[in-house]
């Protein structure tokens, strides 16, 4: 079975309720505008991204890669802290370190351990992957550092806060890892499906998501934790 090529036509289809949803969003006084900003951005990022890729599929120089993987990891440390926008500055470095640390020992676990990819940066497979591991640990940086402050600023202790701020961050892939096969199936397995390869073999794959994305989200927040507590 090919997979359908969909027309940018064809997406009218699903752009209708998602803009319905901001039509809402404005209706009940919510901040519809960022939702619309976000929702543009989103598109004219995929647009670009999926002609760049093209390109970067076929380098075959590391430092190329290597960019990339930097510039992501840059700008996932920025988003994440966009939950704590007064202490952005000062917890960036912090943010950097730990999506870097446990994004990039949880991306050469799978490309080298489990996917054994030559060569080593071979972008097909590094940059896909990459997005998905920085993402998920992005989010749950985000996600430790606003429970972490909240907790201390209503006067808990660091120690107390960190605790609390680790659970929090890792309720998003614990939820996923509940409902994966028997509420969900997820991206990777629905698209190798729908590309014709068996649900066996898709499945492993998604074992491997799963872990990846429980791994670089849970090793960020700790390595970020660790961090920002030792400066209390």
């Amino acid at each position: 079975m090919n997979t359908p090529e969909i027309a940018l036509v064809d997406l009218v289809f699903v752009l209708l309720p998602a803009l319905a949803v901001i039509v809402v969003l404005a209706k009940w006084s919510l901040d519809a505008k960022n939702a619309l900003y976000a929702f543009a951005r989103m598109l004219g990022q995929l647009l670009l991204i999926g002609y760049f890729l093209t390109f970067l599929f076929e380098t075959e120089h590391s430092w190329v890669v290597l960019l990339v993987l930097g510039v992501m990891v840059a700008a996932s440390s920025w988003i994440a802290l966009s939950s704590v926008k007064p202490r952005r500055a000062g917890l960036y470095r912090h943010a950097f370190v730990s999506i870097a640390v446990g994004g990039g020992i949880t991306l050469v676990a799978v490309t080298a351990g489990v996917l054994k990819i030559e060569p080593w940066f071979e972008p097909r497979y590094m940059i896909p992957l990459a997005g998905m591991i920085f993402a998920n640990a992005m989010n749950s940086v985000s996600l430790a550092a606003d429970r972490f402050y909240a907790e201390v600023d209503r006067g808990e202790t660091p120690l107390a806060a960190r605790r609390v701020a680790l659970q929090t961050s890792l309720i998003p892939i614990m939820n996923s890892l509940f409902a994966v096969g028997l509420v969900s199936i997820p991206g990777m397995m629905t698209g190798q499906i729908l590309s014709g390869v068996t649900p066996f073999v898709a499945s492993r794959y998604q074992i491997m998501v799963m872990l990846m994305i429980f791994a670089s989200a849970g090793l960020s927040s700790v390595s970020f934790l660790w961090l920002t507590n030792r400066d209390k």
